[in-house]
């Protein structure tokens, strides 16, 4: 990825400090459908391997209702940090 110049950084920093009601947005389309939407295209957390010994029920639980039960046993977990930070 290419560094930022000086005149760059400047310009960004310029337009950061604009309040929203001076920003010109109506050369931007608005954007009402969202159908073809994808979640994560752009970021992707990074993903570590691990052991992790869960109950014999869950495990059956989780495999029964999802082809991608890791993934599913992922997002229960990221929704229990989440409602367990508010």
């Amino acid at each position: 990825m290419n560094k930022l110049t000086k005149r760059q950084k400047d310009e960004i920093a310029a337009l950061a400090a604009l309040p929203d009601e001076r920003v010109d947005t109506t050369d931007v389309p608005e954007l009402m459908d969202w159908d073809d939407a994808r979640r994560g295209q752009f970021y992707r957390p990074l993903k570590k391997p691990v052991t992790i010994r869960l109950d014999a029920d869950v495990l059956a639980w989780f495999k029964a209702h999802s082809d991608k039960y890791q993934t599913a046993i992922n997002q229960a977990l990221r929704d229990y940090i989440s409602s367990s930070a508010k």
